[in-house]
């Protein structure tokens, strides 16, 4: 069961969990990142290292964030693999926990 990084990655986009990634799964995008599925090895590294908690068990995805199982596959494809942590957007802290933001990511 494969891993998925939800909405509240979007704009946020912290990368701690990139660095503990023994498979290199995570692709970057412009203010998001997303876990490749065919990748995964379901190590449970990377969620606890998610400071926003946006890293699920595709089985555990949050009731209404359904949409992102099938948005990170999609994108996993598109995206380069990013295998280093990075510093977060100056105004990552402003984005944590507010409710719609798909509509806000960036392809």
């Amino acid at each position: 069961m494969p891993f998925v990084v939800t909405e509240n990655c979007i704009k946020c986009k912290y990368t701690d969990c990139v660095e503990v990634c023994p498979v290199d799964c995570f692709h970057e995008g412009p203010n998001f990142l997303v876990i490749d599925p065919d990748e995964c090895i379901d190590c449970t590294l990377c969620e606890p290292e998610c400071p926003v908690n946006a890293i699920y068990p595709e089985d555990d995805v949050p009731g209404g964030q359904e949409t992102f199982v099938q948005l990170n596959a999609e994108l996993a494809k598109e995206w380069p693999v990013i295998t280093a942590r990075k510093d977060a957007p100056a105004d990552a802290k402003d984005w944590e926990d507010k409710p719609g933001k798909l509509e806000l990511l960036e392809r």
